[in-house]
């Protein structure tokens, strides 16, 4: 699909979820919202608690260090324990250094006062920020997220990742939705792919795709056409219909 929208990436980070102990959410529901919002979505990856695996990955990913993409979201790592390695990362990537935060250790604060907890020094860990970075707010657990370069570093904890997501993603900016229409047939993948192909070939700047399941009925298809021309995705749909006899 050819698309002018901004590009961005996404860095999952924690051994759970490689161990498979932890099942991801987190980077399917950004890259509904990126679609949505107009942000061309080109890679997803997942790396462990290493401080030089994430240093690489952001590197290779955050435009601003000469990295592939325009954005990078990251998500997991700046909780309050020892493995929570992120916010070390992030700042060694973009070459600066890691400190007490004072608006984020206000945040917090304020939240163990609403609590009635202290605010302990492993907690106080979650208002470590490197040194440039500007806070995303965090409406769920009060420990903030934040921005660097155009690395944005988000939980892990998926109710407060998309409650950052929520926040964030509107102050970005981003480019046109990509549109989608879906048909579902009852034929096997094979039974569509010549049709499918065809129209493909004819429309070179949509993205055509097709997607196969199994149910008690047997074998069917869902096919897909994306793009970010509502007229153009709906001409190569209803050429699709003409050529499957739909």
């Amino acid at each position: 699909m050819q698309s002018d929208n901004p590009t961005a990436a996404i860095l999952v980070i924690g051994d759970e979820i490689l161990s498979g102990r932890t099942r991801e959410g987190n980077a399917h529901h950004l890259a509904q919202v990126l679609n949505a919002t107009g942000f061309d979505l080109r890679e997803i990856r997942v790396v462990p608690d290493d401080h030089d695996q994430i240093v690489a990955a952001i590197r290779a990913f955050d435009g601003s260090l000469g990295g592939a993409y325009d954005l990078l979201f990251t998500s997991g790592g700046i909780g309050p324990t020892h493995d929570d390695i992120t916010a070390d990362a992030v700042a060694a990537a973009h070459g600066t250094t890691v400190e007490i935060h004072d608006a984020a250790r206000a945040l917090l604060q304020a939240r163990c006062d609403r609590m009635g907890t202290e605010l302990t020094p492993n907690r106080l860990r979650m208002a470590r920020i490197p040194v440039g970075a500007a806070l995303i707010d965090n409406a769920v657990s009060g420990a903030p997220g934040f921005s660097i370069g155009n690395t944005h570093v988000m939980a892990g904890v998926p109710e407060v990742f998309r409650g950052m997501v929520d926040w964030l993603v509107p102050r970005l900016g981003g480019g046109r939705p990509v549109q989608s229409r879906t048909i579902e047939v009852r034929r096997g993948e094979s039974d569509v792919a010549d049709e499918l192909g065809v129209i493909a070939a004819e429309f070179p700047d949509l993205s055509l795709g097709s997607y196969p399941y199994h149910d008690e009925r047997g074998w069917g298809t869902n096919l897909v056409v994306r793009g970010l021309d509502a007229a153009r995705v709906e001409q190569a749909m209803d050429q699709l219909k003409q050529r499957l006899s739909l």
